[in-house]
C-alpha cells in the first residue's frame, strides 16, 4: 500500500526537479536578445572603440545571476532580501542576460509584475541602444539633447 504524499505549497506543475518549462524555446528566445547586444559589443570591440561592453555584458550577468541566487535563498530562508533596486542596477549595467537566466532557472521575481515591467524596459533599452549602434552607426542617440 503506498502512503499518501504530504501536501506541498507549490503550484501545479512546479514538481520538484521539472526544470525549466519550455527550456528549448527560452534558450532560443535568450540567445535571440543577446544577438544584436553581442554583436554590438563585438562590432565595437573589433573596430577598436570599446572592448568594455564585449567583457561587461558575461561578467555583470553572472553577478546578476548570483544576486538573483542570494536573493531566492534569502527568500527561502526569510531573511534580509537584496532590495530590487540592486537587482534592477545589475540588470541595467549589462547583467540582464543573466537575470533573466536567473528568474527562470530559480523562478524567482517572474510574477510581479512591477518587477517583471522595469526588467523588461532595462531590456528594451538594451535593444534600443545596440539597435541604434549597429544598424545607424548611433546616430538617434547623438540626437538626445544629453
Amino acid at each position: 500500500m503506498a502512503r499518501p504524499q504530504p501536501a506541498t505549497s507549490r503550484p501545479r506543475g512546479h514538481a520538484q526537479g521539472e526544470g525549466v518549462r519550455n527550456l528549448r524555446l527560452k534558450l532560443l528566445a535568450l540567445a535571440g536578445l543577446c544577438l544584436l547586444p553581442g554583436l554590438g559589443a563585438a562590432q565595437m570591440a573589433w573596430s577598436g572603440h570599446s572592448w568594455l561592453p564585449l567583457a561587461l555584458y558575461p561578467c555583470v550577468s553572472l553577478i546578476s545571476l548570483l544576486l538573483y541566487w542570494q536573493d531566492k535563498q534569502q527568500a527561502r530562508n526569510q531573511a534580509w532580501r537584496t532590495p530590487e533596486k540592486v537587482l534592477h542596477a545589475s540588470e541595467l549595467l549589462g547583467g540582464w542576460p543573466g537575470a533573466l537566466l536567473a528568474q527562470q532557472l530559480f523562478r524567482h521575481k517572474t510574477r510581479k509584475l512591477s518587477f517583471q515591467l522595469t526588467f523588461w524596459a532595462i531590456v528594451a533599452l538594451h535593444q534600443l541602444f545596440w539597435l541604434d549602434q549597429v544598424l545607424l552607426g548611433g546616430r538617434w542617440l547623438a540626437l538626445l539633447p544629453i
